[in-house]
């Protein structure tokens, strides 16, 4: 092997061992063994446009958790579909936003909530177990009962397309600074966006979605807007809990939805997360090359050796990818793919943001 190739292997290996630091552990709400107040009646809101095919498992995994004391109001965002009548016949209240966008819903929702707290679900979420609802809310519980606690669903994945998300998936987790071997040392992005609990006062004292109305990442923004207030937010793994399937109308969808928001939110990304982020891509890139020229050489030593760290980051792709989503491990043989639609997408994103500064979103132009 040449002096390259040895420099080239170092680095894969190392950039492996810089993906276990990067993305140690990914924890969900769970039942505690501590006694539990009586929990407060709970508003559910749910902002939707144009969701008349993606809304009904929400509501229907809805009514068959185990607590049942909650409100459950869509805030239809000027839809030009059936969304208003789905949600009426699960029994939803169903408020017409008079502004234009998820965070004006939003905040008409809580304006008009009658729960001491609030839980804002994206419309393609859907609870996946019966005691999905009764997690989330003892987790916040024990916790105080202060400030948000918000979870990332589980992605939930049916057709080969879809599994191009699953560097966007791991990304968006790792990017929140909380899951590194550190834990919470870093200050967090922001907050999950289609899972947010709080309570009311909290949210009224932040300003909410109004004080972000307007930001294409109100997720982050909304975290941030409560962190100023002093108060906790704690992002959390979905898996078990919560699901949600991102982007079932196609490839189109797929790419307007993560050029909507990636290049703006890996803004928020503490820089020493992001350089290892960087270091983890490059890695994947470099094992994969040092494995074609090894081949291409013909070098027995090199193989070898480019095998094993090609099989590493296989593995450890699969690995990552299996506590955000329920992605197909045939497909990670071929994870520079993977990788190189993540980076495709994220620089087409980023000329869009910061050149054309417009990104489009569901009908919507919406400026940057």
């Amino acid at each position: 092997m040449t002096v390259l190739d040895v420099i080239n292997l170092v680095i894969g290996f190392v950039a492996v061992m810089i993906g276990m630091i990067m993305f140690w552990s990914l924890p969900v709400p769970g039942f505690s063994s501590r006694p539990k107040e009586s929990l407060p009646f709970l508003s559910i809101i749910i902002p939707a446009r144009n969701e008349e095919g993606r809304i009904s498992p929400l509501l229907q995994s809805l009514q068959e958790q185990r607590f049942s004391q909650f409100e459950i109001l869509v805030v239809d965002d000027d839809s030009s579909d059936n969304t208003a009548a789905v949600a009426k016949s699960y029994g939803a209240k169903v408020l017409q936003n008079t502004g234009a966008g998820k965070s004006s819903a939003c905040w008409l929702g809580a304006e008009q909530a009658k729960g001491s707290w609030l839980l804002f679900l994206d419309a393609d979420t859907k609870f996946t177990s019966v005691d999905g609802l009764t997690k989330l809310l003892h987790f916040y519980q024990g916790k105080g009962a202060r400030g948000i606690t918000a979870l990332q669903p589980f992605h939930t994945v049916e057709r080969l397309y879809e599994h191009i998300s699953v560097v966007f998936n791991i990304i968006v987790v790792v990017g929140m600074n909380l899951f590194t071997i550190w834990g919470s040392r870093f200050k967090t992005a922001g907050s999950f966006g289609p899972c947010i609990l709080c309570n009311r006062d909290d949210y009224f004292l932040s300003g909410g979605h109004k004080k972000i109305e307007g930001a294409i990442m109100d997720d982050l923004e909304l975290g941030e807007a409560f962190l100023e207030q002093n108060l906790p937010v704690r992002c959390l793994g979905g898996k078990g809990i919560m699901s949600l399937r991102m982007y079932p109308e196609g490839v189109g969808s797929l790419v307007e939805g993560w050029c909507k928001s990636f290049a703006i939110g890996s803004k928020s990304t503490h820089p020493l997360v992001m350089l290892m982020v960087i270091f983890w891509i490059s890695g994947s890139f470099i094992a994969a090359g040092a494995l074609i020229s090894s081949i291409i050489e013909w070098n027995t030593t090199a193989m070898i050796f480019s095998g094993i760290l090609y099989i590493l980051y296989t593995i450890q792709t699969a690995w990552f990818a299996s506590r955000v989503g329920n992605f197909r491990w045939a497909v990670f043989p071929l994870y520079p793919i993977l990788f190189m639609f993540f980076v495709g997408i994220y620089l087409y994103s980023f000329i869009r943001v910061n050149v054309f500064h417009s990104v489009s979103w569901k009908g919507r132009k919406i400026k940057v």
